[in-house]
């Protein structure tokens, strides 16, 4: 009796300890070195962040992560990791930075979550991952079920659970489920009326995209492979003139893009939207074989961009749509003329773009009327002129008139300027980055960022990344400048 009540407190203890490790103060599980692994195998798939309390970026997360698990709530579980307090755990599955979001499948790291880090976009994202890497159909009504949504489906059609051509399917589906949806049937049956008559992959676009312009099912025709099936749907998926949304626009920006914004709302009033899309697609389809995409968007979830990259605010165009190209290079257009109904001034647009006739869109503060001091200021529209001038070494500070960091290093960097302003080879320069286009081949994200642009070579900028002292400017400049430095009126041997 006396052992029973001695073991009475640590069986307690215990379920404190494991309760503690469960249960988290909102729907968000907290899991440690003591209990990820035994845990996570619970879970067929988990969402896991891997944080630090002190990290800025993991705050700013933690509301919509929050959001997102309450919602998610059933479908699939969100868990946190305190890398501080687990850095073994952290450690195990190289976490370097944070926050590092990892999707585990039966407790395995099974991918990096590369998807938005929104409440809507981590549930969208999410659902999209929980479940079987391709969902199985066994009637038509599962079909039509699969395929009326709001994004493209995959769907194969087999003979037999044997099929070779089955099983090349389900591992593809494995490899690309977290950006495509997929859905096999072994009933051959369920494709008669899409034509279906031996094994085949069939592409659905989302139906409310259909139209008479393009195909609304497209048919795969080579022998399934992982890369046979991606490049299929890579190529296909999107069609002449898709909806871009903030969780698509990182794969449809990456090509020469004409979007079209206005009033877009495919749930509440899909005829109308699909009204401006139409006449986009009547005029694009006269110039679809010249390298030009096309999309719609809903204004409303662009606003701060288009203000930002175009200078357009929320009541420009009215009830119309405003047209915006953005190149691969980076290179903006915006259609300054309204888009009439009949589509003529959008195809008059896109006639002078492929002529090159139109003025590329800059955004740029007023080139300042005196420019004298020690650090030239430069903005988008003097670039060129100063920082692209064959005949200078130009060292140039892109920064942000909030930066702790920019404010500490500008009596250095206006030191350095004073002890070379003699030299008529170099400039020192800034850009404030947040008011001025920051032009190709110039990679800016955070600040200070430093290039030097060498007289010699200004196709090939180069990013400081030496220590931000003035005599380690100055050892850099010695290296890197193609004349020599004259420091505070005394040239310098290299």
């Amino acid at each position: 009796m006396a052992s029973f009540l001695l073991l009475i407190p640590a069986f307690m203890l215990s379920v404190v300890i494991f309760s503690g490790a469960v249960v988290a103060r909102g729907d968000v599980l907290e899991l440690g070195d003591a209990d990820f692994d035994y845990l996570a195998a619970e879970h067929e798939t988990m969402l896991v962040k891997f944080y630090a309390p002190w990290c800025g970026h993991c705050k700013k997360l933690a509301p919509d992560f929050e959001t997102a698990a309450s919602r998610l709530k059933g479908t699939v579980p969100l868990a946190k990791v305190d890398c501080t307090a687990s850095p073994d755990t952290c450690g195990r599955f190289g976490v370097t930075g944070y926050p590092t979001l990892k999707i585990f499948r039966n407790g395995e790291d099974s991918s990096s979550y590369d998807g938005p880090r929104s409440a809507d976009g981590i549930v969208h994202y999410m659902k999209k991952q929980a479940g079987p890497n391709s969902v199985t159909m066994r009637s038509e009504a599962d079909v039509e079920a699969f395929v009326n949504h709001f994004d493209a489906s995959v769907v194969g059609f087999f003979s037999g659970p044997d099929s070779a051509q089955l099983a090349e399917f389900l591992k593809a589906a494995g490899v690309m489920r977290d950006h495509f949806r997929f859905a096999h049937t072994i009933n051959m049956t369920l494709g008669l009326k899409h034509g279906v008559d031996t094994e085949s992959v069939l592409l659905f676009r989302p139906p409310r995209l259909s139209g008479k312009f393009e195909e609304s099912v497209l048919r795969f025709t080579e022998t399934i492979t992982t890369h046979t099936l991606r490049r299929f749907i890579r190529d296909n998926i999107f069609g002449m003139c898709p909806h871009l949304t903030n969780e698509n626009r990182d794969k449809l920006k990456g090509q020469d893009l004409l979007t079209a914004y206005y009033d877009l709302d495919y749930l509440r009033n899909p005829k109308g939207s699909n009204y401006w899309r139409n006449r986009v697609m009547k005029v694009g389809y006269q110039f679809a074989s010249q390298g030009l995409s096309f999309a719609v968007a809903n204004r409303r979830d662009f606003v701060d961009e288009l203000e930002e990259e175009f200078g357009l605010g929320a009541s420009d165009g009215g009830d119309l749509p405003f047209v915006t190209i953005r190149t691969q290079q980076g290179f903006k257009y915006t259609m300054r003329e309204e888009f009439t109904r009949d589509g003529k001034s959008l195809e008059r647009f896109l006639e002078d773009y492929f002529a090159g006739r139109l003025k590329r869109y800059i955004k740029s503060e007023p080139i300042p009327e005196k420019n004298k001091g020690p650090v030239k200021v430069v903005v988008a529209e003097s670039f060129e002129e100063i920082v692209n001038d064959p005949e200078k070494d130009v060292l140039i500070e892109f920064y942000a008139p909030w930066c702790g960091h920019c404010k500490s290093l500008e009596p250095k960097y206006k030191e350095l300027a004073e002890q070379l302003y003699s030299d008529p080879n170099i400039v020192i320069a800034k850009m404030d980055a947040t008011a001025n286009d920051v032009p190709q081949g110039f990679d800016v994200q955070g600040f200070p960022t430093i290039y030097f642009a060498r007289a010699d070579k200004k196709d090939q900028p180069k990013r400081y990344e030496g220590a931000r002292e003035v005599k380690d400017f100055i050892k850099y400049l010695k290296s890197e400048a193609s004349h020599i430095p004259v420091v505070s009126g005394v040239r310098e041997d290299l």
